[in-house]
């Protein structure tokens, strides 16, 4: 535990990272990292992302809220195996009533779940041509299963704080990773998160095309040669979305990144560029303690930047 987050102004927002392992806190004001806590998460109570013991989170997360003197509003990140991140291809269609009537007809087709048990959202990522030369619209579609998010919504409410959004870790990476890149790129980038999930995103700039969190986790026997066939699976997937870019490297973040062993072991099962991101991006953390270890604040911090996206 660190520095307290109670805002010293009405300035700048508050992302709440519920990681497997540990709950992590950062104030982002502009630019800048002006307040960051986090501590240990009892075993049990979050599993491969999922809240499993609504209460005991719940008494887990207002304990540390009273201890890093958290303000209310935070803004909640989610990563799991109950959330679908897709590309469809579409039409343009300006009105947006139109639209998300045309997504949502897509979405029955797109997503594995019933859309009744589903949380939906999307957002145009960009516009192309059709092999006829037609214009097309590509369209990030999010789909996360609405009993998953209730369970995540009561936790973080009987710790007495509100929600101010909830949103998926893996745009909080990108936001703090590739913030300010450029989304015509011509090739796309592999984010790897190595934390209490190893959570996975696809970028091309600054928009997230594909997600997953990966069922191997960085720290077990023979972790770079799992984690390298779970990353190439992820990309075999991602090129057969509509007009998918090659993925040109690999950039790592997380506690497990600093594993120089681990990043070496990726690298050569992989076969492409492995790189290991400053912990906050291009944001400044100067105001953290040395006790604190940045890694943790990666996507606490994203979360607190999509407040202003």
């Amino acid at each position: 535990m660190a520095l307290s987050l109670r805002k010293t102004s009405d300035r700048g927002s508050v992302g709440l990272s519920i990681d497997g392992r540990f709950l992590a806190a950062a104030h982002v004001d502009g630019s800048k990292v002006v307040r960051a806590a986090s501590v240990e998460l009892p075993a049990g109570l979050v599993t491969d992302g999922e809240v499993v013991d609504p209460d005991g989170l719940a008494q887990a997360i207002k304990a540390f809220a009273a201890d890093a003197d958290l303000p209310k509003n935070v803004r909640v990140g989610v990563t799991n195996q109950q959330i679908v991140v897709r590309v469809i291809d579409l039409p343009p269609i300006e009105n947006e009533k139109e639209r998300e009537a045309a997504v949502r007809f897509q979405a029955a087709e797109a997503i594995a779940m019933p859309l009744d048990e589903a949380v939906l959202d999307h957002q145009v990522a960009g516009y192309g041509q059709a092999p006829d030369g037609s214009r097309r619209m590509q369209v990030v579609l999010v789909a996360a299963r609405r009993s998953m998010i209730e369970k995540l919504l009561q936790a973080v409410k009987g710790a007495g704080l509100k929600p101010e959004g909830i949103d998926l870790d893996a745009f909080a990476l990108v936001r703090t990773l590739v913030r300010g890149g450029s989304d015509d790129e011509q090739t796309a980038r592999v984010l790897c998160h190595l934390g209490g999930v190893t959570n996975l995103a696809v970028a091309v700039g600054t928009t997230c095309f594909f997600t997953r969190p990966l069922s191997a986790v960085f720290d077990d026997e023979d972790a770079g040669a799992r984690v390298a066939d779970e990353i190439r699976l992820s990309i075999d997937y991602y090129m057969t979305q509509p007009q998918a870019k090659p993925v040109g490297e690999v950039i790592l973040s997380g506690p497990g990144s600093r594993d120089e062993e681990l990043v070496e072991s990726l690298a050569v099962h992989l076969g492409l560029p492995v790189s290991v991101a400053a912990p906050l991006g291009v944001l400044d953390g100067s105001a953290l303690t040395p006790s604190e270890d940045p890694h943790r604040y990666t996507v606490a911090a994203g979360l607190a930047i999509g407040a202003a996206a």
